[in-house]
């Protein structure tokens, strides 16, 4: 790959598994000096296996704003300033049923997988200002349509719209905003469950569900690959990209959410 990223300074935000280490990991191979943010404390470990020995860990919680100014001050400090913001942050807890769900439930997906994304937008922006412009690409998902999971749907729907309004607002200093909708994709088990509490019975027939449904959607009858998420990401984020804002990329198999 060409060196697309030599000499940004990239924030990656869920960057210790998952779609989000991936990303992390491939920006640095090309040449960018990354921040890997994320709650879990290992995400230290996965900076540390980054080429280029430009690439740092910072563990942070996102679901509060303290958690995302922290990462941003820290950023612009120890990388010189902030070009590309991704956020990675988010994931279904549970799935259910619409009306099984408990209202401090509903609040939680919320929490998950909308908050992480306007804080750290919101922090980053202003260290983007001063640099006189910048990339953000939010990792959203193509469940805005799916059965399981309606509160992330409505925080995952909140993301593409966002997306599309600071793409709007910001366009006039040079700051692209764009998102990625990735749908089902395999990856290696998590090392932090999505679910802290463990799934019933009944819930694993519910996800199941949820499984069958986003796999016939497709039009490959399949889940994705990690490499098929990533890389349309990098290329959001890179220059080849430079004249692609507002836009929200489904990358689910033809199954557009």
């Amino acid at each position: 790959m060409k060196n697309r990223f030599e000499g940004k300074a990239v924030v990656v935000t869920g960057a210790a598994q998952g779609i989000g280490r991936g990303v992390a990991l491939g920006i640095a191979a090309e040449g960018g000096r990354v921040l890997f943010v994320d709650r879990a404390d290992f995400v230290t470990d996965v900076a540390a296996q980054a080429e280029g020995g430009q690439s740092a860990g910072f563990v942070a919680d996102l679901e509060t704003y303290e958690g995302a100014r922290s990462v941003m001050a820290f950023a612009a400090e120890k990388l010189g300033g902030i070009d590309i913001l991704i956020n990675g942050v988010g994931g279904a807890i549970r799935m259910r049923p619409y009306a099984e769900f408990e209202p401090e439930q509903i609040d939680a997906e919320i929490r998950r997988s909308l908050m992480p994304t306007l804080y750290a937008c919101h922090a980053a922006l202003p260290h983007m200002l001063a640099r006189g412009g910048g990339t953000i690409v939010n990792v959203s998902s193509n469940a805005t349509r799916g059965i399981r999971r309606v509160p992330y749907s409505a925080a995952k729907g909140g993301v593409n719209a966002m997306t599309q309004a600071l793409a709007m607002e910001y366009g006039e200093h040079n700051i692209r905003v764009v998102a990625s909708a990735p749908g089902g994709t395999i990856a290696p088990p998590r090392r932090v469950p999505r679910n802290a509490a463990g799934d019933s019975e009944q819930e694993k027939l519910w996800m199941s569900e949820a499984v069958h449904q986003v796999t016939e959607s497709t039009f490959f009858k399949r889940y994705g690959t990690m490499e098929e998420q990533v890389a349309p990401i990098l290329f959001l984020a890179s220059d080849d990209a430079g004249y692609i804002t507002g836009a929200v990329l489904p990358v689910a198999g033809g199954d557009n959410g």
